[in-house]
């Protein structure tokens, strides 16, 4: 009998220092840090609880492993106490022959030894649960803020594509602006140009009509002028034809007067 309890102690043992190599896990590497906003950081942050709680149920699973580690301790704890037990009545054993207390004392320090040997397991199984959940927890945690960061870098360069995407549009924008007034201005002095020119036109046959008008009108002025003198000339003559005529009819008639009024007997050169 107690040798079959040693055995079964010692493969429970060996499974507990298995399962307890098998809970812990290499830290992951670090990795670089990223500088992200105060808003980025905060969303990462409510992602990161997220994150966390969703660890955290992962750890409270291992933490249910833990609980199956301490109910296998709580076993070989009363394996122990069987085993005490049977030390215990062993030594009754060996004190009822002189000859067995010998083999007796020497079994019940071995059976002391191996209890002393499953109380340490024990509590190593349990620091080691203890260990593993710590550190599930610690994983759990630099997960949600390595995500954090992750996804605070891509929102961030997510962002500076964005910002690079309104840039690029803006200049295109002011450059198609730009062009068009440059087109419109040129447009806008060709048309002052030619509308200059149809005014200098139209203000050149504008001014040879007035030109020729007034040429025209010059020229019937002085036709008329011409006229007129001829006419006034012609006038004149004939006024001083009339004048010549009027006053050689006078003189006549006096004349006339004259030689009526002389006596018939007068001797015009005697005295």
């Amino acid at each position: 009998m107690p040798k079959k309890a040693k055995s079964k102690a010692k493969s429970k043992a060996k499974l507990n220092i298995k399962k307890s190599k098998k809970g812990r896990r290499a830290a992951p590497p670090k990795r670089r840090k990223v500088a992200v906003s105060i808003p980025a950081l905060e969303a990462a942050a409510t992602k990161a609880a997220d994150f966390a709680a969703k660890h955290e149920a992962a750890a409270a699973e291992s933490k249910g492993a833990a609980e199956q580690r301490r109910s296998d301790a709580d076993a070989a704890r009363q394996e122990v106490t069987k085993l005490e037990t049977a030390a215990k009545k062993a030594k009754r054993d060996a004190a009822k022959s002189a000859a067995a207390v010998k083999e007796a004392n020497n079994r019940a320090a071995k059976l002391d030894a191996l209890a002393k040997k499953a109380r340490r397991e024990a509590t190593g199984r349990e620091a080691a649960a203890e260990r593993a959940r710590l550190a599930a927890a610690e994983k759990a945690q630099r997960e949600a803020a390595q995500q954090a960061k992750r996804e605070a870098a891509e929102k961030a360069r997510l962002e500076a594509i964005e910002r690079a995407k309104r840039k690029a549009a803006e200049k295109a924008e002011r450059d198609a602006a730009r062009k068009a007034e440059r087109e419109a201005a040129r447009q806008a002095k060709r048309e002052a140009a030619e509308k200059a020119k149809i005014e200098a036109a139209e203000r050149a046959q504008r001014e040879a009509a007035e030109k020729a008008e007034r040429e025209a009108a010059r020229k019937v002025e002085r036709e008329v002028a011409k006229k007129a003198k001829r006419e006034a000339a012609r006038i004149a003559k004939i006024e001083a034809a009339t004048e010549a005529k009027r006053q050689a009819e006078a003189e006549r008639e006096a004349a006339e007067r004259a030689e009526r009024a002389r006596p018939p007997n007068s001797n015009p050169g005697g005295r």
